[in-house]
Order: C-alpha cells, then sequence, then structure tokens
C-alpha cells in the first residue's frame, strides 16, 4: 500500500504532528510551536515534489498550491492574538486552499454518479452545525456561511471521484476531506458557540491527518 519512501516519511510525518501537539499545548515551549505547526504541511510540500514525478503538471500544480496556501493559513492563525483581522485572513487562505482542493478532486470526477444523496446529508450536517455557530457569529456570518459552502464542495468533489479514481485514491482523499470538515467543524464550534476541552489537540490531529490522507491518495494515481 505504501512506498518505502512513503513508510518512512509517515513516521517523521507523526513525529512531527506529535511534536505539534506537545508544543501546542505547553507554554514553555511556545517558540518551537511555531516551527512544528507549518512543518506538517512542509513536510508533505517536499514528500509531493519528491514523489509526484509521474502526476500531470496540473494535478500537481494544484496539489501544490493547495498546500501552500494551507500552509500560510496554518501561519495566519498562530497569531490570531496579534489582530482580530488576522483569522479572517486565515480563513480566506483555507478557503483558496480548499477551492485548489475542489479543482483537483474535479480532475477525476465520475460525471456518471449523482452527488444528491450525499449532498442531502452534507447539508443536514451542515445545519445541524449553524444552528450552534449562528448566535456567536457577528460580523462573520457571511464569510463562515461562504466557507462552510466551500469545504461541502470540496467533500463533494471528492466524493465524486469514485469509480473514477482508483479505489486506494479515492478512498484516502474521500477520508482526508471527511477529517478537515470534522476538523474545521470543532475549530468553528470552539471558536463560535462555546470552548471544547482539548480542542487544540483535536483539530490538529483531524487536521494534519486530512493533508496527510489526501495528499498520499493524490500520490496514489500514479498506481494503475
Amino acid at each position: 500500500m505504501l512506498s518505502s519512501t512513503e513508510k518512512q516519511f509517515s513516521i517523521l510525518f507523526f513525529i512531527i504532528m506529535l511534536l505539534e501537539l506537545l508544543t501546542g499545548s505547553t507554554e514553555s515551549l511556545q517558540t518551537v510551536h511555531y516551527i512544528a505547526k507549518p512543518a506538517i504541511v512542509v513536510s508533505l510540500i517536499f514528500l509531493f515534489i519528491k514523489t509526484s514525478g509521474s502526476l500531470s503538471k496540473p494535478i500537481k500544480n494544484l496539489t501544490i498550491l493547495a498546500l501552500v496556501f494551507s500552509l500560510l493559513g496554518d501561519i495566519l492563525l498562530m497569531f490570531v492574538d496579534k489582530s482580530e483581522h488576522i483569522f479572517t485572513f486565515g480563513l480566506v487562505a483555507f478557503l483558496i486552499a480548499h477551492v485548489m482542493y475542489v479543482l483537483l478532486f474535479l480532475k477525476h470526477r465520475n460525471k456518471e454518479k449523482s452527488p444528491f444523496g450525499f449532498i442531502v446529508l452534507l447539508l443536514a450536517y451542515a445545519t445541524s452545525l449553524f444552528y450552534f455557530l449562528k448566535d456567536g457569529l457577528g460580523a462573520m456570518l457571511i464569510p463562515v456561511i461562504v466557507y462552510m459552502l466551500v469545504i461541502l464542495s470540496m467533500a463533494t468533489s471528492a466524493y465524486l471521484r469514485k469509480n473514477k479514481a482508483n479505489i486506494l485514491s479515492y478512498g484516502l482523499v474521500f477520508l482526508g476531506a471527511i477529517c478537515f470538515m470534522i476538523s474545521d467543524s470543532i475549530l468553528a464550534l470552539n471558536k463560535f458557540y462555546q470552548p471544547i476541552p482539548w480542542s487544540n489537540i483535536s483539530i490538529m490531529v483531524t487536521y494534519a491527518l486530512a493533508q496527510y490522507l489526501i495528499v498520499l491518495g493524490i500520490l496514489k494515481l500514479k498506481e494503475k
């Protein structure tokens, strides 16, 4: 399933993730945290550039753009306490990253597959989430609604790869998209509804897994 390079990388990746969880939860290690958090996506960028030689240029470019904007979002969200506008800039960076992923996933859209049933499930989920968020959004109401629609589109486009991409690529990418939704949902609830115990850990674990699974899933496109 995983190549030797991917297995070696996976060990390194989960060490970086554990380092981020440790430093993000320890006040005295905040300086290391500023290195460990961006290192999650930086490591994925290096892996992808090194091992994506057989993929088409559009696939490579869209994946790298999604990761670069994710990295920008990660960096911005580390400084939300400096300015109220930084969270919005971080939101925009991740929104662009999701748009890149949507365009990437649609490269392998199965046009014979209807998204209707899946969209109904997603809308039910989003409506339930919005019920808890709405009273705390204030001026962020429209940006958050737009962001929710984009991430729902990202999950839908991942779902529509079924039977078009190979089964391993499809499964990894789809699971990654769902992890991304969960991570963003926890972040939104923690910020706009009420503090969630250990939210920093649950947000980062699901986020890191999302990026890891999506990148591995795209790399598996070369395995037919």
